[in-house]
């Protein structure tokens, strides 16, 4: 099929498909930040206290490289914690090698995370934020070890490594 037909064909499949009940709440609502995150900051406040790439992960939705975050080899106890509001989201007992080159984890602390679904490549994706500021810390994928099966693929400069800390 030529691009020019293709694009068509999409343009008249998403105008006719409502996807507003795909899109997390906190981005399809009108709700201001500060009705939906406990922490919030407006976008210069968080440049002050995130380094540019902590805020293109967190704040602009990016991707680092892989390999590129010494966490992706931290294999020592202790507390995963964002970045951008400092809140508990893994433990190191959670922490599995996927050999993507992104710190994986098998499940998060309980209610420290929330999903929503991106389709920045297109396909729907399950991204994860942090529940209580919101930064984007990466994607959750159904191909993880057990017991849960599932993979949560982190940005490492999304999370703070903190040795010998638990969740007391």
């Amino acid at each position: 099929m030529k691009r020019r037909a293709l694009l068509k064909v999409g343009t008249a499949l998403m105008g006719t498909t409502d996807l507003s009940n795909l899109l997390p709440k906190w981005l399809s609502s009108k709700a201001t930040a500060a009705e939906v995150f406990e922490v919030t900051k407006t976008e210069d406040e968080w440049r002050q206290v995130l380094t540019p790439q902590q805020f293109h992960v967190l704040r602009e939705k990016g991707t680092e490289r892989p390999r590129s975050s010494p966490l992706d080899k931290e294999y020592g106890e202790g507390l995963y914690r964002c970045s951008g509001c400092d809140l508990p989201l893994f433990t190191s007992e959670t922490k599995f090698n996927s050999g993507t080159g992104w710190p994986s984890f098998y499940a998060p602390i309980k209610g420290a995370v929330d999903t929503s679904v991106d389709f920045d490549l297109v396909l729907p994706r399950t991204e994860v934020h942090c529940h209580r500021c919101g930064g984007h810390l990466g994607h959750v994928f159904n191909d993880g070890p057990r017991p849960t099966g599932k993979r949560y693929c982190m940005n490492g400069v999304s999370l703070k490594f903190v040795p010998g800390e638990t969740i007391s």
